[in-house]
């Protein structure tokens, strides 16, 4: 496959940045979108041209590091995370645009790298259990309803890659800390600090610059994990409660 492709690149952070079009080819359809990065990288190197830098870790879908705008769509044109997008979803000859996330919150750091530290703070201000729940029980000492223990598995598997923000045209993180609301909020070890959880992560979202949520929708749709858009009516559900309770 022969590509043309128009890449966001900006030194850093204080610099603008600027779209720049390179043409690569001998691109197999069995490569994933980062290993045809890298063939340009190489060529880029080879010419003795800084390399374009992109965020990756485990290229398995697992950590959510490698979010990238393709063709103006949060992970490309397949809803999965940009590593386990391949080639094959691309023609020969096709114009490819590549950007970073589209959001206030997660600033560029270079090229198609952001910073995502919202998410990390976030998480701080409240996604976790802190009260000593002691060592670890048997399996069977705390009955928890199955359906409660699905719901709460199913939500567990964010990745906090960032894409319901990029695709939301609002930039809010409402499915994300609607997915860490729910996760904790479906166990009975996260009942003690449910209340000041939700009130102090809502808080902390919109402290971050996060936009609200208008149930567009396009979170949903564009999660690699396929996180539902009902999480948001629970997280909103759960900060009415709270601060029914004086919280």
């Amino acid at each position: 496959m022969r590509l043309t492709l128009k890449i966001w690149r900006q030194p850093d952070a204080a610099t603008a940045g600027a779209m720049h079009t390179y043409d690569v080819d001998d691109i197999s359809s069995d490569m994933s979108f980062l290993e045809m990065l890298d063939v340009l990288n190489e060529q880029l190197n080879a010419k003795g041209e800084e390399p374009i830098a992109f965020d990756s870790d485990c290229r398995e879908g697992i950590c959510g590091m490698c979010g990238l705008m393709i063709n103006g769509e949060a992970h490309g044109p397949v809803t999965t995370t940009t590593c386990q997008l391949h080639m094959r979803s691309f023609t020969d000859g096709e114009t490819i645009t590549v950007e970073p996330w589209r959001a206030d919150a997660f600033p560029v750091i270079k090229d198609l790298v952001v910073d995502r530290g919202a998410f990390d703070r976030i998480i701080q201000s409240g996604g976790y259990i802190s009260v000593n729940t002691g060592a670890a029980p048997d399996a069977h000492a705390m009955p928890v309803p199955k359906d409660h223990a699905d719901r709460a598995f199913d939500v567990a598997t964010c990745i906090g890659c960032g894409a319901c923000v990029a695709a939301c045209p609002n930039g809010s993180a409402s499915l994300f800390v609607g997915a860490k609301i729910t996760h904790l909020g479906e166990l009975p070890q996260g009942q003690a600090e449910r209340d000041t959880r939700v009130v102090s992560m809502t808080a902390q979202h919109d402290h971050e610059g996060f936009g609200g949520c208008t149930n567009i929708g396009e979170c949903a749709a564009a999660c690699p994990k396929e996180i539902p858009l009902d999480v948001i009516s629970q997280l909103n559900r759960d900060l009415r409660t709270a601060l029914r309770h004086g919280h």
